[in-house]
Protein backbone atom coordinates (compact mmCIF):
# COMPACT_ATOMS: atom_id res chain seq x y z
CA UNK A 1 0.00 0.00 0.00
CA UNK A 2 1.13 3.12 -0.73
CA UNK A 3 2.26 5.81 2.01
CA UNK A 4 0.93 9.49 2.40
CA UNK A 5 2.24 11.94 -0.21
CA UNK A 6 1.68 14.54 2.80
CA UNK A 7 5.28 15.61 4.30
CA UNK A 8 4.53 15.19 8.07
CA UNK A 9 6.44 18.56 8.62
CA UNK A 10 4.65 20.56 6.51
CA UNK A 11 4.33 24.67 8.28
CA UNK A 12 1.02 25.16 5.94
CA UNK A 13 -1.34 27.87 7.21
CA UNK A 14 -4.33 26.28 9.30
CA UNK A 15 -7.59 27.73 8.11
CA UNK A 16 -9.94 28.03 11.01
CA UNK A 17 -13.29 29.45 10.75
CA UNK A 18 -13.24 32.93 11.15
CA UNK A 19 -15.55 32.80 14.37
CA UNK A 20 -13.21 30.00 16.28
CA UNK A 21 -11.65 30.32 19.51
CA UNK A 22 -8.04 29.90 20.13
CA UNK A 23 -8.07 25.70 19.54
CA UNK A 24 -5.39 23.76 22.07
CA UNK A 25 -2.31 22.90 20.77
CA UNK A 26 -2.15 19.82 20.01
CA UNK A 27 0.28 17.02 22.46
CA UNK A 28 1.89 14.62 20.18
CA UNK A 29 3.94 12.68 23.39
CA UNK A 30 1.63 11.43 26.38
CA UNK A 31 3.18 10.75 29.77
CA UNK A 32 2.76 7.49 31.52
CA UNK A 33 0.63 9.76 34.07
CA UNK A 34 -1.50 11.35 31.71
CA UNK A 35 -2.56 7.81 30.37
CA UNK A 36 -3.07 6.93 33.56
CA UNK A 37 -5.28 9.31 34.16
CA UNK A 38 -7.15 9.08 30.81
CA UNK A 39 -8.24 5.67 31.83
CA UNK A 40 -11.16 7.38 33.96
CA UNK A 41 -11.56 10.21 31.31
CA UNK A 42 -12.78 9.24 28.32
CA UNK A 43 -12.30 12.39 26.34
CA UNK A 44 -8.90 13.52 27.72
CA UNK A 45 -8.25 9.12 26.26
CA UNK A 46 -9.66 10.43 22.93
CA UNK A 47 -7.35 13.96 22.82
CA UNK A 48 -4.11 12.19 24.12
CA UNK A 49 -4.30 9.07 21.87
CA UNK A 50 -5.48 10.30 18.63
CA UNK A 51 -3.15 13.55 19.01
CA UNK A 52 -0.05 10.92 20.04
CA UNK A 53 -1.06 9.33 16.43
CA UNK A 54 -1.95 12.18 14.37
CA UNK A 55 1.42 12.94 12.57
CA UNK A 56 1.66 8.99 11.34
CA UNK A 57 -1.62 7.85 11.22
CA UNK A 58 -1.75 8.26 7.44
CA UNK A 59 1.40 5.72 7.10
CA UNK A 60 0.31 3.75 9.99
CA UNK A 61 -3.20 2.84 7.95
CA UNK A 62 -1.63 3.37 4.58
CA UNK A 63 -4.19 6.55 3.90
CA UNK A 64 -3.44 8.35 0.82
CA UNK A 65 -5.36 11.00 -1.03
CA UNK A 66 -5.09 9.46 -4.66
CA UNK A 67 -7.05 7.19 -6.88
CA UNK A 68 -6.75 4.21 -4.72
CA UNK A 69 -8.36 6.26 -1.55
CA UNK A 70 -10.34 8.37 -3.60
CA UNK A 71 -11.82 5.41 -4.92
CA UNK A 72 -11.82 3.47 -1.86
CA UNK A 73 -13.67 6.29 -0.04
CA UNK A 74 -16.21 6.99 -2.66
CA UNK A 75 -16.78 3.41 -2.70
CA UNK A 76 -18.00 3.54 1.08
CA UNK A 77 -20.01 6.39 0.36
CA UNK A 78 -21.95 4.78 -2.34
CA UNK A 79 -22.43 1.69 -0.73
CA UNK A 80 -23.75 3.46 2.19
CA UNK A 81 -26.52 4.95 -0.12
CA UNK A 82 -27.07 2.28 -2.21
CA UNK A 83 -30.69 1.59 -3.36
CA UNK A 84 -31.80 5.53 -2.46
CA UNK A 85 -31.20 7.25 -6.21
CA UNK A 86 -32.12 10.52 -4.27
CA UNK A 87 -28.57 10.53 -2.82
CA UNK A 88 -26.70 10.72 -6.37
CA UNK A 89 -29.22 13.05 -7.61
CA UNK A 90 -28.03 15.56 -5.16
CA UNK A 91 -24.63 15.12 -6.17
CA UNK A 92 -22.29 17.52 -6.09
CA UNK A 93 -23.42 18.39 -2.05
CA UNK A 94 -22.85 22.01 -1.37
CA UNK A 95 -21.04 22.19 1.94
CA UNK A 96 -20.14 18.99 3.88
CA UNK A 97 -18.58 18.40 7.59
CA UNK A 98 -17.11 15.43 8.69
CA UNK A 99 -17.34 14.81 12.33
CA UNK A 100 -14.06 13.05 13.92
CA UNK A 101 -12.10 13.72 10.90
CA UNK A 102 -9.04 12.11 11.73
CA UNK A 103 -6.11 13.00 9.09
CA UNK A 104 -9.32 14.23 6.95
CA UNK A 105 -9.26 11.02 5.12
CA UNK A 106 -12.72 10.29 4.42
CA UNK A 107 -13.98 13.88 3.44
CA UNK A 108 -11.31 14.86 1.49
CA UNK A 109 -11.52 11.88 -0.88
CA UNK A 110 -14.90 12.68 -1.15
CA UNK A 111 -14.53 15.99 -2.15
CA UNK A 112 -12.08 15.33 -4.75
CA UNK A 113 -14.29 12.26 -6.10
CA UNK A 114 -16.96 15.03 -6.59
CA UNK A 115 -19.17 14.29 -3.62
CA UNK A 116 -18.92 18.39 -2.09
CA UNK A 117 -17.80 21.58 -3.08
CA UNK A 118 -16.64 23.21 0.03
CA UNK A 119 -15.70 20.75 3.55
CA UNK A 120 -15.76 21.50 7.33
CA UNK A 121 -13.35 19.42 9.61
CA UNK A 122 -13.60 18.83 13.06
CA UNK A 123 -12.38 16.70 15.76
CA UNK A 124 -11.82 16.64 19.12
CA UNK A 125 -8.20 16.26 19.04
CA UNK A 126 -6.12 19.29 17.87
CA UNK A 127 -3.12 17.34 16.38
CA UNK A 128 -5.65 15.79 14.24
CA UNK A 129 -7.72 18.87 12.29
CA UNK A 130 -3.72 20.43 12.12
CA UNK A 131 -3.02 17.46 9.80
CA UNK A 132 -6.20 17.58 8.13
CA UNK A 133 -6.13 21.14 7.32
CA UNK A 134 -2.76 20.63 6.08
CA UNK A 135 -3.82 17.63 3.70
CA UNK A 136 -6.41 20.23 2.98
CA UNK A 137 -4.15 22.90 1.70
CA UNK A 138 -1.82 20.37 -0.20
CA UNK A 139 -4.70 19.29 -2.26
CA UNK A 140 -5.91 23.03 -2.76
CA UNK A 141 -9.19 21.96 -1.66
CA UNK A 142 -12.03 24.64 0.27
CA UNK A 143 -12.10 23.57 4.07
CA UNK A 144 -11.91 25.17 7.36
CA UNK A 145 -11.71 23.48 10.48
CA UNK A 146 -12.70 23.06 14.24
CA UNK A 147 -11.51 21.43 17.42
CA UNK A 148 -14.98 19.85 18.76
CA UNK A 149 -16.37 18.16 20.67
CA UNK A 150 -19.18 15.45 18.45
CA UNK A 151 -21.97 16.06 21.06
CA UNK A 152 -21.92 19.70 21.02
CA UNK A 153 -20.97 20.56 16.83
CA UNK A 154 -19.79 24.53 17.06
CA UNK A 155 -22.14 25.58 14.26
CA UNK A 156 -25.47 26.78 13.31
CA UNK A 157 -28.30 24.73 12.89
CA UNK A 158 -29.38 23.86 9.21
CA UNK A 159 -25.79 24.39 8.10
CA UNK A 160 -24.55 21.98 5.86
CA UNK A 161 -25.94 19.69 2.85
CA UNK A 162 -23.82 16.52 3.78
CA UNK A 163 -22.17 14.76 7.35
CA UNK A 164 -19.49 12.36 7.00
CA UNK A 165 -17.45 10.25 9.30
CA UNK A 166 -15.56 7.37 9.25
CA UNK A 167 -14.68 5.12 12.23
CA UNK A 168 -15.93 8.05 14.60
CA UNK A 169 -19.02 6.80 16.08
CA UNK A 170 -17.39 4.15 18.03
CA UNK A 171 -14.99 6.98 19.75
CA UNK A 172 -18.19 9.44 21.01
CA UNK A 173 -19.65 8.63 24.35
CA UNK A 174 -23.18 9.24 23.12
CA UNK A 175 -24.19 7.94 19.87
CA UNK A 176 -27.76 9.13 19.77
CA UNK A 177 -26.92 12.69 20.92
CA UNK A 178 -24.53 12.69 18.23
CA UNK A 179 -26.68 12.10 15.78
CA UNK A 180 -29.04 14.71 17.40
CA UNK A 181 -26.69 17.36 16.76
CA UNK A 182 -25.79 16.00 13.33
CA UNK A 183 -29.61 16.45 12.09
CA UNK A 184 -29.21 19.38 13.76
CA UNK A 185 -26.38 21.08 11.61
CA UNK A 186 -28.00 19.42 8.74
CA UNK A 187 -30.31 21.61 6.25
CA UNK A 188 -33.73 20.08 5.96
CA UNK A 189 -33.22 17.46 3.18
CA UNK A 190 -29.78 16.92 4.56
CA UNK A 191 -28.09 13.31 4.67
CA UNK A 192 -25.49 11.51 6.90
CA UNK A 193 -23.23 8.94 5.98
CA UNK A 194 -20.71 7.51 8.35
CA UNK A 195 -18.38 4.34 7.42
CA UNK A 196 -15.92 2.22 8.82
CA UNK A 197 -17.54 1.76 12.45
CA UNK A 198 -17.24 -2.13 13.75
CA UNK A 199 -19.62 -4.45 14.57
CA UNK A 200 -19.70 -6.30 17.92
CA UNK A 201 -18.90 -10.00 16.35
CA UNK A 202 -16.25 -8.38 13.97
CA UNK A 203 -14.38 -6.49 16.46
CA UNK A 204 -14.50 -9.64 18.38
CA UNK A 205 -12.21 -11.67 15.77
CA UNK A 206 -10.41 -8.91 14.21
CA UNK A 207 -9.04 -7.68 18.13
CA UNK A 208 -7.70 -11.21 18.58
CA UNK A 209 -6.18 -11.69 15.21
CA UNK A 210 -4.39 -8.31 16.22
CA UNK A 211 -3.24 -9.86 19.55
CA UNK A 212 -2.31 -13.01 18.36
CA UNK A 213 -0.11 -11.47 15.59
CA UNK A 214 1.77 -8.67 17.38
CA UNK A 215 2.70 -11.08 20.39
CA UNK A 216 3.59 -13.56 17.14
CA UNK A 217 6.18 -10.64 15.82
CA UNK A 218 7.53 -9.02 18.91
CA UNK A 219 8.46 -12.78 19.75
CA UNK A 220 10.07 -13.61 17.26
CA UNK A 221 12.04 -10.55 16.03
CA UNK A 222 13.60 -11.23 19.48
CA UNK A 223 15.93 -14.51 17.64
CA UNK A 224 19.35 -13.11 16.72
CA UNK A 225 18.88 -13.82 13.08
CA UNK A 226 15.45 -11.86 12.64
CA UNK A 227 17.13 -8.80 14.82
CA UNK A 228 17.19 -6.28 12.02
CA UNK A 229 12.81 -6.97 11.90
CA UNK A 230 12.76 -5.66 15.20
CA UNK A 231 11.50 -2.38 15.92
CA UNK A 232 13.82 -0.41 18.73
CA UNK A 233 12.54 -1.49 22.09
CA UNK A 234 11.70 2.13 22.98
CA UNK A 235 9.04 2.09 19.88
CA UNK A 236 7.42 -0.66 20.82
CA UNK A 237 6.79 0.69 24.64
CA UNK A 238 5.16 3.73 22.89
CA UNK A 239 3.09 1.60 20.52
CA UNK A 240 2.19 -0.32 23.66
CA UNK A 241 1.12 2.49 25.91
CA UNK A 242 -0.88 4.15 22.84
CA UNK A 243 -2.77 0.37 22.66
CA UNK A 244 -3.43 0.96 25.91
CA UNK A 245 -5.18 4.47 25.32
CA UNK A 246 -6.92 2.59 22.12
CA UNK A 247 -8.35 0.26 24.85
CA UNK A 248 -9.72 3.44 26.51
CA UNK A 249 -11.06 5.66 23.30
CA UNK A 250 -12.54 2.59 21.04
CA UNK A 251 -16.18 2.80 23.45
CA UNK A 252 -18.98 0.81 21.45
CA UNK A 253 -19.25 -1.84 18.89
CA UNK A 254 -22.66 -1.99 16.69
CA UNK A 255 -25.11 -4.57 15.99
CA UNK A 256 -26.18 -3.52 12.69
CA UNK A 257 -29.76 -3.29 13.63
CA UNK A 258 -29.25 -1.34 16.98
CA UNK A 259 -27.28 1.24 14.95
CA UNK A 260 -30.48 1.63 12.53
CA UNK A 261 -32.92 2.29 15.67
CA UNK A 262 -30.33 4.58 17.44
CA UNK A 263 -30.09 6.52 14.49
CA UNK A 264 -34.28 6.62 13.40
CA UNK A 265 -34.52 7.65 17.60
CA UNK A 266 -32.03 10.60 17.59
CA UNK A 267 -34.81 12.01 14.47
CA UNK A 268 -33.57 10.66 11.10
CA UNK A 269 -35.52 9.06 8.46
CA UNK A 270 -35.09 6.80 5.77
CA UNK A 271 -32.22 5.01 7.60
CA UNK A 272 -30.29 2.04 6.43
CA UNK A 273 -27.63 0.31 7.87
CA UNK A 274 -24.80 -2.03 5.41
CA UNK A 275 -21.66 -4.10 6.24
CA UNK A 276 -18.79 -5.05 4.52
CA UNK A 277 -15.60 -6.99 4.82
CA UNK A 278 -15.38 -10.55 6.59
CA UNK A 279 -12.33 -12.50 4.52
CA UNK A 280 -10.81 -8.97 3.95
CA UNK A 281 -10.80 -8.54 7.88
CA UNK A 282 -9.37 -11.52 8.39
CA UNK A 283 -6.53 -10.65 6.15
CA UNK A 284 -6.30 -6.78 7.09
CA UNK A 285 -5.91 -7.31 10.70
CA UNK A 286 -2.71 -9.29 10.61
CA UNK A 287 -1.35 -7.22 8.09
CA UNK A 288 -1.70 -3.62 9.46
CA UNK A 289 -0.61 -5.17 12.83
CA UNK A 290 2.62 -6.36 11.28
CA UNK A 291 2.87 -3.36 9.84
CA UNK A 292 2.93 -1.59 12.95
CA UNK A 293 5.44 -3.96 14.45
CA UNK A 294 8.54 -4.24 12.55
CA UNK A 295 10.48 -1.18 11.05
CA UNK A 296 8.82 0.64 8.00
CA UNK A 297 11.95 0.06 6.06
CA UNK A 298 11.62 -3.57 5.49
CA UNK A 299 8.68 -3.81 3.87
CA UNK A 300 8.51 -2.79 0.25
CA UNK A 301 6.43 -2.29 -3.27
CA UNK A 302 5.98 -6.26 -3.36
CA UNK A 303 4.80 -6.36 0.21
CA UNK A 304 2.08 -3.13 -0.72
CA UNK A 305 1.38 -5.17 -3.73
CA UNK A 306 0.51 -8.41 -1.90
CA UNK A 307 -1.15 -6.39 0.95
CA UNK A 308 -3.77 -3.95 -1.10
CA UNK A 309 -4.13 -7.03 -3.79
CA UNK A 310 -4.96 -9.40 -1.24
CA UNK A 311 -7.50 -6.89 0.49
CA UNK A 312 -9.21 -6.30 -3.11
CA UNK A 313 -9.04 -9.71 -3.69
CA UNK A 314 -11.25 -10.59 -0.49
CA UNK A 315 -13.63 -7.90 -0.61
CA UNK A 316 -14.78 -8.60 -4.06
CA UNK A 317 -15.14 -12.05 -2.19
CA UNK A 318 -17.14 -10.44 0.16
CA UNK A 319 -18.95 -8.08 -1.83
CA UNK A 320 -19.90 -11.39 -4.76
CA UNK A 321 -20.37 -14.25 -2.38
CA UNK A 322 -20.25 -14.08 1.40
CA UNK A 323 -22.60 -11.23 1.50
CA UNK A 324 -25.37 -14.06 0.29
CA UNK A 325 -24.87 -16.15 2.93
CA UNK A 326 -23.32 -14.63 5.74
CA UNK A 327 -25.41 -12.31 7.71
CA UNK A 328 -24.29 -9.00 7.91
CA UNK A 329 -24.01 -8.78 12.00
CA UNK A 330 -20.73 -11.26 11.47
CA UNK A 331 -18.83 -8.48 9.18
CA UNK A 332 -16.32 -5.96 10.45
CA UNK A 333 -17.60 -2.84 9.61
CA UNK A 334 -20.83 -1.08 9.65
CA UNK A 335 -21.76 1.89 7.71
CA UNK A 336 -24.90 3.61 8.33
CA UNK A 337 -26.98 6.97 6.55
CA UNK A 338 -30.04 8.82 6.94
CA UNK A 339 -31.61 12.05 6.46
CA UNK A 340 -33.16 14.96 8.03
CA UNK A 341 -36.89 15.10 7.32
CA UNK A 342 -38.09 18.32 5.57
Amino acid sequence: MTASPHDGNSDATLHLVPDAPNDPAPNPHATAEQVEAARSDTKLAQVLYHDWEAETYDDKWSISYDERCIDYARGRFDQAVSGQPSAQDALPHGRALELGCGTGFFLLNLMQAGVADKGSVTDLSPGMVKVALRNAEHLNLDVDGRVADAETIPYEDNTFDLVVGHAVLHHIPDVEQSLREVLRVLKPGGRFVFAGEPTTIGNFYARWLGRLTWEATTRATKLPFLASWRKPQEELDESSRAAALEAVVDLHTFDPTDLENIARSAGAVEVQAQTEEFAAALLGWPVRTFEAAVPAEKLGWNWARFAFGGWKTLSWVDENVLEHVVPRSFFYNVMITGVKSD
